[in-house]
């Protein structure tokens, strides 16, 4: 696999700091972080690939 290089500025290392659970490291809360965009990736596609907002339309709940 290859690596990526992610310079993260001061409000990234906030964010990534704010959301570090006992015993993570900073590239744990990255991996969690890509697997909640993954399902919100997911969900966009079973809605039929646009979200509602998007269109001007109201939000589900």
């Amino acid at each position: 696999m290859a690596d990526i290089a992610f310079r993260a500025n001061a409000e990234d290392e906030r964010i990534i700091r704010a959301a570090l659970r006992e015993g993570e490291r900073p590239s744990d809360v990255l991996r969690r972080a890509l697997r909640l965009l993954q399902r919100d990736m997911w969900h966009d596609r079973l809605r039929g690939g646009s979200r509602p907002a998007a269109e001007g339309l109201p939000e589900e709940h």
